[in-house]
């Protein structure tokens, strides 16, 4: 059992190794840095992918339109029942007036149309509810649990001139298997990534373990216990990773920093903002990864030494 003089030996004899050996220990600390960085790209594109496919979710939706013998006390009663169903996000009531209003701002240059609009009597356009589902998978649901309400339908069926659901079927389908697409391709991609990052940092570091064999066999010769070789190059790998993370969190810092100035518009989302929102929640799943790949390399490479 390692005592606290040991202890202190195996972190000094570490420090100096990363010291002495500037060079393969720069590359090193290089090496577990790209590794991050590609870890924390990949949770930016997370972001960006999850920001994306939420923009197009709100932009599907199920609408209710109702007839003009509809008044809004019952339209209001029918949207409360509605809202109470678990698969619903929100359900939006949008006046005949507002519906009018709206449709003047979207036709404004249509001079013929919106002269043809004032020529009437009474407003054409009427009040309609519009359903956002929590998943764009349950419209359908949402849809036949209403059709399947007797209590519901029997009570509205009047006032509802026609659901918009399966004009919109085709759209929903299609968005649906986008979203599965991309977060698969997602997990694929980060899977491949992942992989090969521990792979080039492992090598990186059995390289660094291979120019000291020479030690490790004199210290196996002296007698040493494995745990007193493998700490310094564990404290190693330790430096590695923390130095690594260091370096991550102050380029994405930068990175994040030139992306809000120069490609908010574009993005759609503030990434510095998110990045600094979101800072100590990254800082430990990089510092967590870099702490794992330094030690886990270090060890696994020294244990080929230890084993002859």
């Amino acid at each position: 059992m390692l005592n606290w003089t040991g202890t202190k030996r195996i972190f000094k004899s570490g420090y100096i190794n990363f010291k002495r050996n500037k060079m393969i220990s720069v590359s090193s600390v290089l090496v577990v840095t790209i590794t991050l960085s590609f870890i924390a790209s990949l949770f930016f594109l997370n972001v960006i992918l999850n920001f994306s496919l939420s923009q197009i979710r709100d932009k599907v939706d199920v609408t209710i339109y109702f007839s003009a013998k509809a008044t809004e006390d019952r339209i209001l009663s029918f949207k409360t029942d509605i809202e109470s169903m678990p698969e619903v996000s929100s359900v939006d009531y949008i006046s005949a007036e507002q519906q009018l209003q709206n449709f003047r701002e979207r036709h404004t240059n249509d001079y013929m149309l919106i002269q043809a609009l004032d020529e009437l009597d009474d407003n054409p356009l009427t009040a309609s509810l519009n359903i956002k589902a929590k998943d764009s998978k349950q419209y359908e649901g949402i849809v036949k649990s209403m059709e399947n309400d007797s209590s519901l339908m029997k009570n509205n069926s009047s006032i509802i001139d026609k659901i918009n659901y399966n004009e919109n079927k085709a759209v929903i389908d299609r968005l649906n298997i986008i979203i599965d697409g991309a977060q698969k391709l997602g997990l694929i991609i980060t899977t491949i990534l992942i992989i090969i990052s521990i792979l080039i940092t492992f090598n990186t570091i059995r390289l660094t373990i291979y120019m000291a064999r020479e030690e490790i066999g004199v210290m196996r010769l002296v007698g040493a216990q494995n745990r007193y070789i493998r700490g310094p190059f564990i404290v190693e790998g330790v430096i590695y990773g923390l130095l690594s993370s260091v370096i991550t969190m102050l380029v994405f810092l930068g990175v994040t920093l030139w992306l809000s100035n120069n490609m908010t518009s574009f993005l759609g989302i503030d990434m510095y903002k998110n990045y600094i929102s979101n800072f100590f929640n990254i800082f430990g799943i990089i510092f967590g990864s870099g702490m794992l790949l330094g030690v886990v390399s270090s060890y696994l490479a020294v244990k080929k030494y230890l084993r002859k």
